[in-house]
Parts: structure tokens; sequence; C-alpha cells
């Protein structure tokens, strides 16, 4: 009996010693996992992808206020070296690209537009018909909402000429020439001119949320606002436009 009871203590001790290491063994693998996901999360939103919130209308109907997306960041980053061509596979801006870019007036604000021409590009906008390179553009996703067009003679009125007519102008090397796709409601290179490519941010790609809101949500934050979103985002999901891929 004596000796199966220094058996049993022996045994005993040893899971007593066992127990604070396997404690420890498992701390330490949560914290190398959360370390590592850690670096994984920063490595995609800092090269590969970053969410954002569509704003206002002015890209309505291809893109409503609401729609949550996720951008493309790597795709026109210019590769440091020759392997990153492999796993970030980028490209140049190109025509009809849907490009985000930060506002100039508002740091918090991201907005996205199409590109319409790009450098080197000949571009000229009369009575609200585009023309690239003398030729029209046949643009099936615009919207007009309001059906005055504002003719080269009413130069009075200088918001309203600049809205349906431009140039013509032949885009600046390192820049594109971009425009929303609610040509009515937008506030594009007809106003404030080219675009330089180094503000680009990435391209739309993904909508992984959407619900109907006001415009500007990124500026209505307080308590009300905030209980006022969460019911609009629980009432008003709009699941059609869920996963939907912008192209």
């Amino acid at each position: 009996m004596a000796g199966i009871d220094i058996r049993y203590d022996e045994e005993y001790e040893k899971v007593k010693r066992e127990k604070p290491k396997k404690a420890k063994d498992l701390l330490r693998e949560y914290a190398e996992l959360i370390a590592e996901t850690s670096v994984f999360v920063f490595f995609i939103m800092t090269f590969v992808a970053q969410a954002a919130q569509i704003p206002t209308p002015s890209m309505e109907r291809t893109m409503l206020v609401g729609d949550f997306m996720l951008i493309n960041k790597f795709i026109y980053a210019q590769p440091v070296l020759p392997a990153e061509k492999l796993f970030l596979p980028s490209r140049p801006v190109e025509r009809n690209d849907f490009v985000v870019f930060k506002s100039q007036d508002e740091p918090n604000k991201n907005i996205v537009k199409r590109v319409i021409a790009v450098a080197g590009d000949k571009i000229e906008i009369r009575a609200k018909q585009v023309y690239v390179n003398d030729t029209p553009l046949q643009e099936n996703y615009k919207v007009h909402i309001d059906p005055q067009v504002h003719a080269e003679e009413s130069r009075f009125s200088q918001e309203g000429y600049r809205r349906d007519n431009f140039g013509p102008a032949v885009v600046p090397d390192g820049h594109v020439y971009v425009m929303g796709d609610n040509r009515d409601n937008s506030l594009d290179s007809r106003f404030w001119g080219f675009l330089p490519i180094s503000r680009i941010k990435g391209r739309p790609w993904l909508i992984y949320f959407s619900y109907e809101t006001l415009e500007n949500p990124h500026l209505r934050n307080s308590a009300r606002d905030r209980l006022d979103k969460l019911v609009r985002a629980v009432t008003k999901t709009r699941w059609k436009r869920m996963f939907k891929v912008y192209r």
C-alpha cells in the first residue's frame, strides 16, 4: 500500500507541475495567434484592401449612398520589388475605371468617380455630351436629373455652364479626368480640374453591406444620428446589393 501511495503522490505532483505549463503554453499560443492576425490585418489594410462608404449620390445609380465597399488598394500601386508583381498584380489607371481618392476639403471623406479620360486624351463636353479625342462617348450608365441644358451662350450662368460644358483640353501627364455618373449632381473634374494619379487610393471592388441612409453619414455623429443609422442598418438593409462586385 505504501508503494501505491508513493506512486500516486508522484503522479499527483507531476500533474500539478504540468497544469501551469499547459496554461502558459495556451496563453503563448493565443498571444502568437493575436500577433500573427494583427500583422496579417495590418498588411491587408495597408497594401491590399480597405473599407469605405459611399457618402453622396454623385455616382447614382451605379453606387448608392449607404454602400459599404472594399477598396482594392494594390491595383494601381507601383511595385518596388519584382516579386510584388506575382503576388500583387497592378496596372495603370484606365478609362472607365472607378477610382477612390481623398477629398481635398474633407480629409476624412472618400470620393468615388469614374475615369473618363487619361493622360494625353483630349476631353471636351458640349451641352452635356462628352467627347474624348473628338469621339462622342456612349454612356449608358450616366444619369441626368435636370433636363435643362446650359448652352455656350449662357455663360452668365457660370456654374451651370461648367456643369454642361468643358474644354477642349488635353489631360496632362500624371493626371486623369473624372466625373460622377449622376452628372447633374456631381462635383468633379468639370469644377476642380484634373485629378493627380498620386491622390488615388485604389479602385472599388466589392459591396459587403448596404442600407438606405441619408447623404454624408460621416458628418452625422451625434447620439441621435448614431441611433438613427443603427435602426436604418437593421430595418433598411439592401440585401440585393450585398456582395455585388463593381465592374
